[in-house]
């Protein structure tokens, strides 16, 4: 069958690279895709927003089956233009409809949904600019550190996490009053902190069965010892060591079947993967502290190179809701991935710089997200630029030949974190 992935960045990169290997792929587009992509299938130059020329190449193309990698587009509907479209409303789209997207769409949606389904997760409460002042009431009730969250699509950065009250009131009013982050802050969540240990747990669901990935931990702070500012994702990996059978299990009983049953309470159709981020806390208990419409990145790069299943026969059976027939079978070996960054991310930096050394890298696999091809070389054009994956019998194995590959690789200004998996 013909394939299409909508994205541009290293998890679409993770998810040609596994479709390409199946034998009922035909052909593969991207849109709009990176150089990684353009290694193993045909990047086209659309936008994944761009539903009208999203349609023209699905009905050019005889596309059977569309994989939307990316938030943005299934926030802003993509699964529904299909279904309500008679050309194209035959070909299965991997993604949530509009109205369970806002499950990342809204950080309130996601709360006020986690509380229905008596799903474990922080306390919290929601204010607006006209509700500032009990914004700044409701953080004098908290104790420190303060976690406020933009209750849109920030790109990863929408949340902040303070120690002193007064800077958490001014960021608040940044967020509201002086428009932060633009319309992801109209509105603003505050959540009380937890404290413990993060990681992230991926789910596919064809809306009736569900199946459980591998579990993965990502590094969001740019600094060594999870210091700095908030990225995309530094680094990732998997398994992760702490979480025993008995820890599975609970997020399996108390997060995942609730969730999965609250989408079929609340009419929320859903086909497509889960991302549930969540926090050990004391007495081993998870608790969830987002949720995402679609694969992580990086966590992608070190959960799919583990999955031993021909992806196209999983993501048909998702389309087809006959995922309860399909075993996923995993790789016992550890997986890690370290990302190469622009220097100056996540704040400013510059793009264009040429990137060599890629032919050198051996053992470890270089998925490409902010970069492109220009003359036949490649070159950066985003912040986060390449995530160096590799496996090893244990993840300290796997991730010294991560970093002994990093070391042939080169572009002006890269940065990256030293200390991937410091913290297990």
């Amino acid at each position: 069958m013909n394939i299409l992935i909508l994205g541009s960045g290293g998890r679409e990169h993770t998810f040609a690279w596994k479709i390409a290997q199946s034998p009922k792929c035909k052909q593969l587009f991207v849109a709009p895709g990176n150089s990684g992509t353009a290694e193993v299938a045909t990047n086209v130059n659309i936008s994944e927003t761009d539903f009208d020329a999203i349609k023209e190449l699905v009905l050019n193309e005889n596309i059977e089956l569309v994989v939307v990698g990316p938030e943005a587009p299934l926030v802003a509907g993509v699964h529904d233009y299909f279904l309500n479209d008679d050309d194209i409303k035959h070909v299965k789209v991997i993604g949530p409809q509009k109205a369970s997207a806002e499950l990342e769409g809204s950080k309130e949606f996601a709360k006020e949904f986690m509380m229905r389904h008596n799903i474990p997760t922080a306390a919290y409460e929601s204010f607006t600019a006209e509700t500032v002042e009990k914004g700044y009431a409701f953080l004098e009730t908290l104790n420190p550190p303060y976690v406020l969250k933009a209750d849109g699509l920030a790109a990863g950065k929408g949340v902040v996490i303070l120690n002193d009250l007064d800077e958490a009131k001014a960021e608040l009013k940044s967020m509201l009053v002086d428009a932060k982050f633009g319309q992801a802050s109209t509105k603003v969540v505050i959540e009380e902190f937890l404290d413990g240990i993060e990681l992230s747990c991926f789910v596919l669901t064809d809306g009736e069965n569900y199946k459980i990935l591998p579990t993965a931990k990502d590094y969001k702070r740019i600094g060594e010892g999870d210091t700095g500012l908030n990225t995309g994702g530094m680094g990732a990996v998997s398994p992760v060591p702490f979480a025993t059978d008995e820890f599975l299990n609970k997020i399996e009983e108390r997060i995942v079947k609730p969730t999965i049953e609250g989408f079929k309470k609340d009419k929320l159709p859903y086909v497509g993967f889960v991302f549930i981020g969540l926090i050990k806390v004391e007495n081993d208990d998870p608790k969830v502290i987002e949720y995402n419409v679609r694969m992580g990145d990086p966590e992608t790069e070190v959960v799919f190179p583990r999955m031993k299943n021909d992806l196209v026969e999983v993501l048909q059976a998702m389309g087809n809701g006959t995922l309860n027939e399909i075993d996923i079978e995993i790789d016992e070996r550890a997986a890690t991935t370290v990302m190469l960054v622009s220097g100056g991310y996540p704040e400013a930096y510059e793009k264009g710089k040429e990137i060599t050394g890629i032919e050198a890298i051996n053992g470890s696999i270089a998925f490409h997200a902010g970069a492109q091809l220009k003359n036949g070389k490649v070159i950066t054009s985003g912040g986060r630029v390449m995530a160096i994956t590799s496996y090893g019998n244990t993840y300290q194995e796997a991730i010294k030949k991560s970093y002994q590959n990093i070391e042939k690789l080169h572009f002006d200004k890269m940065n990256y974190r030293k200390d991937i998996g410091f913290d297990l």
